[in-house]
């Protein structure tokens, strides 16, 4: 049974949380260390550093390295409370990819890479990225089914060579985790693997930086190219021939932690429009009080309220240790869109000064309308939810 009742520890640290991001963070949303390309590394730095100092860094990552060690339901309103910012997640080190990522090397890595690598990431001292999109014109995208990359295994380990699209975060990051289609010394396709690849190695280099409508992932994103990148075998991630398996340890929990984020950043946008509304007048009334207007603000409230149910719902099935397939999905259709109405309503209610910079608005507004496409696109959750309950029902009629 879900209980709506926060346990008294976590209410506390969100609090802590809605504090510190108040007090300490959003004075940095004007910096200029901020790019089209996301935040630089030093601004990223000193966030983090901020975060550490409060004890609030990486809510998300195991105690054994530093983290707070949340559970799903924690994280929810820890993560809501952090994207009430747009540099919230980044200070609290929860920001994708690496919070993702944190949890796949958590659950599938050997000790050996996780002292290498986990421990660091978990501890906000490097960055990370995950390739799996490939280009635009042949590849996978949606469809993984399509991956091209192709890791050849050798005498000592594997060479990869293939090309990736919308990689988040490459510049300044230390470790890449590549998804690559893995072919034996005699030709035998074995699926696909994950493996941990140096940024620096030999043979990997930034193609171009992809100009995007969006901001808040520090290193932007970019097109890249694997040119006979040599790993040893000590670099695979989990198991050869099992990468997409394994990957869904990281998509459908990423899926969510997306939604808890921006739940935090579209209700800064409704305060932001409520408080407008409340204070601004036209034709002898102030805003809120003319039935256009009040109703923007209560489909707001209920597309919050909703949001945050059903992410709770499918945070309880994770920690149940349920796969959460659908749940997970439904979530990521139902806040990528819901989210983005309210910011939508929000810049609307804000009238011209919405679209200027006088407010966060516009900045989220911007980064927000990626997210029906980031993690899947709504229309592949649908594809994939309408196949699941086709199948469901031809099963219970048999």
């Amino acid at each position: 049974m879900i209980d709506f009742e926060l346990p008294n520890e976590l209410a506390k640290l969100r609090d802590r949380v809605e504090s510190f991001i108040a007090a300490r963070i959003i004075p940095y949303e004007n910096d200029k260390r901020q790019t089209a390309h996301g935040a630089s590394e030093d601004l990223r730095r000193e966030l983090v550093g901020l975060s550490r100092e409060a004890g609030l860094l990486s809510p998300h990552g195991p105690k054994e390295f530093d983290g707070l060690g949340l559970d799903h339901r924690g994280m929810a309103v820890v993560f809501e409370a952090a994207g009430w910012s747009t540099l919230g997640p980044l200070a609290l080190n929860i920001q994708a990819p690496d919070e993702g990522n944190v949890n796949l090397l958590n659950v599938i890595a050997t000790p050996e890479q996780k002292a290498r690598w986990l421990a660091p990431l978990v501890r906000g001292e490097i960055r990370s990225v995950f390739s799996m999109t490939e280009t635009v014109t042949d590849g996978a995208g949606s469809d993984p089914s399509l991956l091209q990359t192709i890791a050849q295994q050798v005498s000592d380990g594997f060479v990869i060579n293939g090309r990736k699209w919308m990689i988040t975060g490459v510049p300044e990051a230390s470790i890449n985790i590549v998804m690559a289609r893995t072919i034996d010394a005699k030709g035998v396709d074995l699926g696909a693997t994950m493996f941990l690849v140096d940024m620096d190695a030999p043979g990997f280099q930034v193609d171009r930086m992809l100009e995007t409508i969006d901001s808040n992932s520090p290193g932007g994103h970019a097109e890249v190219s694997f040119d006979d990148v040599h790993v040893k075998p000590d670099r695979v991630l989990g198991e050869i021939g099992q990468g997409f398996r394994n990957a869904q340890v990281r998509l459908g929990p990423a899926r969510l932690t997306h939604c808890m984020r921006w739940l935090g950043a579209a209700r800064r946008c409704h305060a932001i429009a409520a408080e407008h509304a409340g204070r601004r007048h036209s034709f002898g009334r102030t805003l809120g009080e003319h039935q256009g207007v009040g109703f923007m603000l209560a489909d707001n409230e209920i597309d919050l309220h909703l949001s945050r149910l059903t992410i709770w719902q499918a945070a309880w099935l994770l920690d149940r240790h349920e796969h959460a397939r659908d749940e997970t999905s439904m979530s990521k259709v139902f806040c990528s869109e819901a989210l983005g109405r309210v910011v939508d309503r929000s810049l609307q209610i804000l009238g011209s000064i919405g679209i200027t910079r006088d407010t966060v608005v516009e900045r989220i507004y911007r980064d927000i309308r990626p997210f029906r496409i980031y993690d899947g696109p709504s229309e592949v959750h649908r594809h994939a939810l309408a196949r699941r309950i086709v199948s469901r029902n031809t099963q219970q009629r048999q």
